[in-house]
C-alpha cells in the first residue's frame, strides 16, 4: 500500500526539528521477522526535547506508532499509516550509581544487564534473557528467568502525545503480567532500575547460565520471541504442542520445532503468513483445550 507523502508538510510545520524524518521507510529491516510494509512517515528523534517538540506540533489526527528492537513485533504487509517513531542514539545511554541503573529506553535489555554486572549490581541479570529494549520491557512488563520489570523499576520518564515530559513511579505504571496500564500514547524515554550489591563474577555466571538455557531452548533466526502469553495455570507452548501445532507451516512461516511458542520466518514469509499461522494455532488450541491464547507479539499496520 502506498500512503500520501506527509513529510514535507510536517517538516514545514516543524522548522526546529533535529531528528531524521523520512517518507515511506521500509520497516521490515527493523523487525526480527524481517517482514512488513513501509511507514507513511518515519521519525528518529535526536533526544527527548526533539521528541517532545515533534509531538507537540503533530496534529492529533495523525496516528503515532512506536517501535523498539522489533523483537516482539509483526509489521503487516500494507505498512503503517501515520508516523512510526523509533528511538535511537539519543536514548542509548546507561549509568550506574548506588545500585541504581539509569538507562535510555533504546538500550537493549542485555546491555543494561551487562552494565549492572560490571558495576557489581545484582538483581538485573534476568534482563539478559529478554530480547528487546528497555522501552519494550516497560510497556510489556518484560520478564524472563524469574524476574520481571516491575520487580526492579523505580521510575520512568516519558513524553505524552501532547509533548509533555512526564514521570511515572513503579506504582503508577500499573504493572501486571506482560502489561502496564500507563497511557498507550506515552513514549518512555528513560528508566531508573534498582538492584543490590553483588559480586561481578557471580552475576556473570548467572547471565551465562541464562544465555545457555536460552540458546538450548529457543530458535535463533527470524523469530519474534514468545508468541502467546501463558494463560493462568498453563504454559502456552504446552497448549500449542498438545493441539498438534509443533512444526505447522503456512507459506513461509512455521511453528518452531525447537520451541512451539515461537513462530519463525523460514526465509520467504510475509507478515500475513506469520499472522495467519498464529491465528490458526489459536483456533486449534481453542478447539482442543477450550483455552483462548492471547497474542504476546504486537501487531501493527494494515493488511495488504
Amino acid at each position: 500500500m502506498s500512503f500520501p507523502n506527509i513529510v514535507p508538510e510536517l517538516k514545514a510545520r516543524m522548522p526546529e526539528l533535529r531528528g531524521r524524518l523520512l517518507a515511506s521507510q521500509p520497516l521490515g529491516e527493523f523487525t526480527w521477522f524481517r517482514v512488513g510494509g513501509p511507514a507513511q512517515a518515519f521519525f528518529m528523534p535526536e533526544d527527548e526535547n526533539d521528541l517532545a517538540y515533534f509531538l507537540r506540533n503533530l496534529t492529533t489526527e495523525i496516528p503515532v506508532t512506536v517501535i523498539g528492537a522489533g523483537s516482539n513485533l509483526i509489521v503487516r504487509d500494507g505498512g503503517v499509516p501515520g508516523v512510526v517513531i523509533r528511538l535511537g542514539r539519543g536514548f542509548n545511554d546507561v549509568k550506574v550509581e548506588d545500585h541504581r541503573v539509569t538507562a535510555g529506553t533504546a538500550m537493549l535489555d542485555v546491555m543494561v544487564a551487562r552494565a549492572a554486572q560490571a558495576a557489581g549490581v545484582a538483581g538485573l541479570a534476568f534482563l539478559s534473557g529478554i530480547p528487546g529494549t528497555i522501552g519494550g520491557a516497560l510497556r510489556m512488563n518484560g520478564g524472563a528467568y524469574g524476574g520481571e520489570t516491575k520487580d526492579v523499576l523505580v521510575e520512568t520518564h516519558a513524553v505524552d502525545r501532547q509533548g509533555n515530559v512526564r514521570s511515572f513511579s513503579n506504582g503508577e505504571m500499573g504493572f501486571s503480567y506482560r502489561y502496564c496500564s500507563a497511557p498507550d500514547d506515552v513514549i518512555f524515554t528513560s528508566a531508573v532500575l534498582k538492584g543490590h550489591a553483588g559480586e561481578p563474577e557471580q552475576i556473570a555466571a548467572e547471565m551465562a547460565a541464562i544465555k545457555k538455557k536460552r540458546e538450548a531452548s529457543q530458535p535463533r533466526h527470524r523469530t519474534g520471541g514468545s508468541t502467546f502469553k501463558n494463560p493462568p495455570g498453563h504454559s502456552a507452548w504446552k497448549l500449542v504442542d498438545d493441539a498438534g501445532c509443533r512444526g505447522l507451516t503456512i507459506g513461509g512461516a512455521q511453528v518452531s520445532e525447537l520451541h512451539s511458542n515461537f513462530l519463525i520466518n523460514l526465509g520467504g514469509a510475509t507478515a500475513s503468513d506469520i499472522e495467519t499461522l498464529g491465528e490458526t494455532v489459536r483456533e486449534r488450541v481453542k478447539a482442543h483445550s477450550g483455552i483462548d491464547l492471547e497474542w504476546e507479539i504486537k501487531r501493527v499496520g494494515v493488511k495488504r
